[in-house]
């Protein structure tokens, strides 16, 4: 699917604040609602736009904890390793990285007792080589 810049101004804009209406979607694209209403679903239809969702101050919950996992996987077991971590419902994102580490989770745990027991899980996985965790303390912007 190609997307113009019309596309990528409107996927913009929904960065920003995925509650904007069509109309001030509309608005300030200088495009009819119409307009605006084909393009998303166009978008969500070829899984260009796959959600909306809700982003909190990382303060906001002051008692979770946060935490990325970097994960070296063994061989050729990325698949089945994506496919594990997936399926756990602490990892919050999962992406694919180069350098020290194979794959970067991002883990949310209600407790540092929640948060050991989905290290333990993770650490279960076949194809993990090793990981290493880091505990997010402060957020500065």
């Amino acid at each position: 699917m190609a997307i113009d810049d019309t596309d990528r101004q409107l996927i913009s804009l929904l960065r920003k604040d995925a509650r904007l209406s069509v109309a001030t979607l509309a608005a300030t694209l200088g495009v009819s609602r119409g307009t605006v209403t084909n393009r998303l679903r166009k978008l969500e239809n070829e899984h260009v736009i796959v959600g909306y969702t809700l982003q909190l101050r990382p303060d906001a919950e002051p008692n979770r904890i946060c935490a990325w996992m970097g994960v070296r996987v063994d061989g050729d077991q990325t698949r089945r390793v994506m496919a594990s971590l997936l399926g756990e419902p602490a990892v919050v994102a999962l992406h694919d990285t180069n350098g020290r580490w194979d794959l970067l989770a991002e883990l949310r745990a209600e407790s540092m007792a929640e948060l050991s027991k989905v290290l333990e899980r993770i650490r279960l996985i076949k194809g993990i080589a090793n990981t290493e965790t880091s505990i997010l303390l402060a957020t500065f912007r």
